[in-house]
This record gives structure tokens, sequence and C-alpha cells, in this order.
């Protein structure tokens, strides 16, 4: 990191503001050669950490915007090295020849999450906070907001250096036993062994079980859409987006695929599955829709079971009823309020969920979300705390696979030296959350979701 990097930090189309970073060795000299105070000097003299107005010049030196600079001081700054900001007008024409001239003046494009990158290299955070900061500004509702904002701030590291430090206390004591016997320190009993790892485990397992729900803010509710023919499943698909996304005709079988969007509902962000109807059919290529329309409901979180309410109910619909009740939560959704009903609602009102719609009005639809929010409530953790993504979860899982045979291995009445070695392959695994002892393609792997300029 011997280098200065720079980038648009913004995105690349007309706005009212645009940013262009800079970081490393010279970074203030470096925006310093694009850019001339107002008041004259140059941007390393001035005051860090203040904005100071002036202009931007390209690399010719001629002037092409009026723009505000700050520079900061290493090592407290974000990245951790001497960093500069220029705050343009967001002309993607005026930050392309403002980053050439930085260029000109040798600083090198930034790669994809350097900066962040850099930040994690340097110490200002750790790889569950890098990853905050993409499931940030990738954030579809409030809840993930406050969540990735919790977890940037420290509140899941802070949850695995319990853990990791209880640990440490475990392994740090056999130690001292072991190196310096004259010291007369007393061992572990097996029950204070055993109790411990015990604490660990069940820490473990609780920030394990954490990874559903965090998935479901980051990723989304898996959520499908089901019925048989006709009932209007396209046309409720069509009226929770707020505009035509799959094809509605009187014709029964016309959707032969999922059709698939996220949708923000009831402050729950949902991934709507719109299925193929379900019935027999002779059609080859409407039977595989209807086999991608069984496994969608097999994994979906959440059914919307979609019933026409101007006609009686049929075995079809109960047996959708029946099975999407079985593994997933079910929101019975009695559609076509707007034609004369023939199903009665109280006839399914204590089994399942239910609403009354019609997606060619609208009508109903406010009670639909609502009782999406109420099956899926905001979660009482802390704020941060939540294991978010399948590298998170993995490496916990596998510290608590280390700790169960720890765990085995003191009853059964190993040795302390034999337990301590799953011990510290849970640490390696708990490590591996925070970066204490990361693989680079692991990193790299992480970084490569963010984009150039963060």
């Amino acid at each position: 990191m011997s280098d200065t990097i720079a980038a648009v930090s913004t995105p690349r189309q007309p706005s009212a503001i645009g940013i262009i970073r800079i970081s490393g060795p010279g970074a203030a000299a470096a925006a310093g050669a694009v850019f001339r105070p107002g008041s004259g000097g140059k941007l390393e003299e001035k005051e860090p950490r203040k904005l100071i107005y002036g202009t931007l010049l390209d690399r010719q030196g001629q002037e092409i915007d009026q723009v505000l600079a700050t520079w900061t001081p290493g090592p407290n700054s974000a990245t951790g090295e001497e960093t500069a900001e220029l705050q343009c007008h967001g002309s993607p024409a005026v930050l392309a020849m403002g980053l050439e001239a930085l260029f000109a003046a040798g600083a090198r494009q930034a790669e994809a999450g350097e900066f962040t990158r850099r930040a994690f290299l340097n110490g200002k955070m750790d790889l569950t906070q890098a990853e905050a900061v993409i499931d940030l500004i990738e954030a579809e509702t409030g809840e993930a907001a406050r969540n990735a904002y919790g977890q940037l701030n420290g509140a899941l590291s802070r949850r695995i250096e319990e853990i990791y430090s209880g640990l440490t206390d475990v392994t740090a004591h056999f130690h001292v036993v072991l190196d310096y016997p004259d010291e007369d320190l007393a061992p572990f009993t097996t029950e204070e062994l055993t109790e411990h790892i015990q604490k660990a485990l069940d820490d473990s397992r609780a920030l394990l079980k954490t990874y559903d729900r965090g998935s479901m803010l980051t990723e989304g509710i898996p959520c499908a859409i089901a019925g048989r023919t006709n009932v209007g499943k396209s046309s409720l698909l069509n009226a929770l987006l707020g505009y035509e996304r799959a094809i509605v005709t009187s014709v029964p079988g016309t959707t032969r695929d999922t059709v698939e969007e996220r949708l923000r509902l009831g402050g729950v962000l949902l991934r709507l599955v719109d299925t193929a109807g379900l019935r027999a059919s002779d059609d080859p290529v409407e039977r595989l829709g209807i086999q991608r329309s069984r496994a969608a409901l097999e994994g979906a979180n959440l059914v919307l079971a979609v019933l026409d309410g101007s006609e009686p109910l049929t075995e079809e619909d109960r047996e959708l009823l029946e099975s999407a009740g079985r593994e997933a939560a079910c929101i019975c959704v009695i559609n076509k309020s707007d034609l004369p009903q023939v199903l009665d609602p109280e006839e399914l009102a204590g089994d399942h969920t239910v609403c009354v719609v019609s997606a060619a009005t609208g009508e109903g639809l406010d009670e639909l979300e609502q009782a999406v929010a109420d099956l899926f409530p905001a979660g009482q953790d802390e704020a941060g705390s939540l294991l978010t993504n399948e590298r998170q979860a993995e490496a916990v899982g596998r510290a608590a696979e280390h700790l169960e045979t720890a765990l085995d291995a003191v009853r059964s009445g190993v040795t302390p030296d034999a337990v301590l070695t799953d011990v510290e392959e849970a640490m390696d695994c708990l490590g591996q959350l925070t970066g204490r002892s990361v693989r680079e393609d692991i990193t790299d792997r992480i970084f490569s979701r963010f984009c150039v300029g963060k």
C-alpha cells in the first residue's frame, strides 16, 4: 500500500454533487496538484479536516469546476492513510477530467473495494464491519439498514469477541500451567473446563441461529404466489409491484415459468415468485413450469395461497392450503372481491391468516401488507448482532462443531492438551469471522462485492 489511489465514489450520472476520493501517501499533494484554493497556497498546507473552497483543474491546468476540498492525515482517517476528497458538481465529464488529472499527478485508479480493504488492513475495521459497509449500501429496508449500521459499529464483532475471549482464557490458563510448573497454578478442573466450553458452545449456537433472520434481512424472504390456474396470481404480482411484470390473460396456463421480483411489503423484503397454475396438464412445457412451481413452494418461507373468491373451494385449493402450511408461513389470499362472492372467508379463518383482495382494483392490499408485517415482525436482537451471509454462518458452524468435539472429549476423560486442540480450532474459525486468521482468497471474495470508490 505504498501507492496512492483515486476513484469517483458517486454514481457516474449527472447529479448535484460528485465526489473523488484519494488515499495513500501523498494523497493531499496529489489532490493539491489538481486543486487551487481560493485563498491561495496549497491544499496540504491548509488545516486538515476543513473544507476549502477553490477551483478544480484538468491535466493541462485549465479550470473546469468550482469545488470543495479537504484532506486528513493518517492514521486518523477512514482508511488509516493520508486521504483527500474533492467535492465537485456531479458532471460525469468533470469527474472524469478531474480523475485523469489525478492520474497524471501520480495516483492510480482504485480497484473495487480498495478503500475499504485498506481500512481493514490498517486495522480501522474488521471483516464483519467491512461486510457491513456493502450491506448498508445495498439495504432495501429500514431494518436491514439499521442492522448493517449496527454491524458497522461493531455489534457483531463484540458478540464474536466475547466468545473468543472466553476461549482465550481457557487456552492461556492451560499454557501457563504447562509452561510454568513452578508457579504452582492450579489447572482447570473437569467441571470448570466443561463449564467454559459449554458456555462458548451455547453462545456459538445462539449466534448461528441468527443467520436465518439475518439472511432474510439482506436477501429477502422467499415468497411463492401459488394457486390453481386463473385465480389471479399474476394479477396479484402486478398489483403488488405496481406495474405489469407478468402477462395476464383469461387463457388457463398463461404463466408457464416462475417469474421472480423483489418487493418491500409491510417493511419486509420479499423475493416474490409468481408460479405456474397448479393443475394436471398434458403440455410438456406447462408441466415443466408446474415442476418449478412446486420447487418454489418447497423453498419458500412464505406462501401466498391465492383462491378465487367468485368460485367455490376446490380439491386443488384444499391440497394447496394443506401443503403450503406444512413448512412455511401461509396467507390465504381470496382474490376477485370485485366479483360476486361465493367463497366464504369464515370457511378458512380457523387454519390460516385470510385476506380478501381484488388484484384488479387494489382493494384489500393494505390488509395483505399488514398480514405480512405481522408474520415477520422486527426482531428483538441488538441491531447489527445478526449473521448476514453464508461465510459468517459457515465459520460459526465450524466453530460450534469443534467445541462439540472438545466437550465430548472432556466428558470422555481425554487429556486437556487434546481437548484444547479443538478449542484452538474453534478460535481459528471465529478469527476468520473478524479477519484475525483469514486467507487472502476469502478477502478477495468479500471485497469483490464492492463498487469502485468504496
